[in-house]
């Protein structure tokens, strides 16, 4: 294996592993703490300079895991088109992944609109679109860790299929 090799693999995980931990912060972290605030002013304002802030840093962790995995695919393409259970894992991660950026792609969206909706004096101005926006916000943010979890539970299976048939937990003592 080469040294590129060694640091597009490497670029894939670590770039999985922002995403995924990035997006679960969110979750369990940044979005329970921004209720704390007195207004829902302060509250949106909380989470909304939070999520500006992580958002060029996923943003990039994003593309690069996206370009890093068309890089090992292509690398691997014999692998992935010849070795059944090579290619099974590479399609579903492949579905995960898309499934993965349109949940991130949603929660900006969704993000964006409740930040508009919010009004100066701690009521939204558009409260209606508050409500839908944080509805949908309530489940997205568990989306994203979750796709991005399994993910990575595939990228360890990839792994697994190209070890040997022996491993240390195989041996027999």
């Amino acid at each position: 294996m080469s040294i590129v090799s060694t640091a597009v693999r490497a670029t894939h995980l670590v770039t999985n592993a922002a995403w995924f931990g990035g997006s679960l912060f969110g979750a369990v972290g940044l979005n329970p703490a921004a209720r704390e605030p007195d207004t829902e002013r302060e509250r949106v304002e909380v989470s909304g300079t939070g999520w500006e802030r992580w958002g060029p840093v996923q943003g990039g962790a994003v593309a690069l895991h996206l370009l890093s995995g068309l890089a090992i695919t292509a690398d691997n393409r014999n692998r992935v088109l010849g070795h059944p259970p090579t290619t099974a894992t590479t399609v579903a991660k492949t579905i995960l992944t898309g499934a993965a950026v349109a949940s991130t792609a949603a929660a900006y969206v969704y993000g964006e609109r409740l930040g508009r909706a919010a009004g100066e004096d701690g009521h939204p101005k558009d409260p209606e679109a508050a409500e839908h926006a944080r509805s949908r916000l309530s489940w997205l943010q568990w989306t994203t860790p979750a796709l991005t979890g399994a993910m990575l539970v595939l990228d360890a299976e990839l792994g697994e299929q190209q070890r040997g048939v022996a491993g240390l937990l195989d041996r027999r003592w």
